[in-house]
């Protein structure tokens, strides 16, 4: 059975995560795109593991977003810290919370709506678009700025918006 202090540090740890953003969407934290899969607190040797998933496989942010773990729990005074990667099981956006969502549309970039993810669905895809709302919109391209979305632009105000894909 854990400690009541195990328990406490770890809600405070999850605590401090919340304040850690990605950094290639800045109004996201990692908690609010799900990749915080789990927070350990070792009481005999004070030791934090922090178990994230990447987005993609091979996700160029991930080292970043570890040293930005590392910093902001240093900044709490805790330095004893291990940052595990897993690829299993693979990243979902149904891991994403539902505020993160909100977050991203409005930062303009449409969230994921759907669990299955392919070329031919994105070209069907009538994505609603976040600046406008209208769902007269035409797929791009399959990759944006990030392999994680899909360049889309709305036909009604012309303007191009990015897509969170599902998978």
């Amino acid at each position: 059975m854990e400690s009541t202090l195990v328990i406490d540090k770890e809600k405070s740890i999850w605590d401090i995560l919340e304040t850690v953003c990605d950094p290639e969407i800045p109004v996201l934290t990692i908690i609010d795109l799900g990749i915080v899969r789990a927070v350990r607190f070792d009481e005999a040797s004070s030791l934090v593991t922090v178990t994230i998933t990447p987005t993609y496989t091979g996700c160029p942010a991930m080292d970043l977003i570890g040293t930005q773990i590392r910093m902001s729990l240093a900044e709490a005074g805790i330095l004893q810290v291990q940052i595990h990667q897993t690829l299993s099981p693979a990243w979902t956006t149904d891991w994403m919370s539902e505020s993160g969502k909100i977050k991203l549309k409005a930062y303009g970039i449409a969230a994921p709506v759907a669990r299955a993810f392919n070329k031919e669905y994105l070209e069907e895809l009538q994505m609603e678009c976040p600046n406008c709302g209208s769902k007269n919109t035409k797929l791009v391209s399959e990759f944006s700025s990030t392999a994680c979305k899909a360049l889309f632009q709305c036909k009604d105000c012309l303007e191009p918006f990015d897509y969170f894909k599902c998978h």
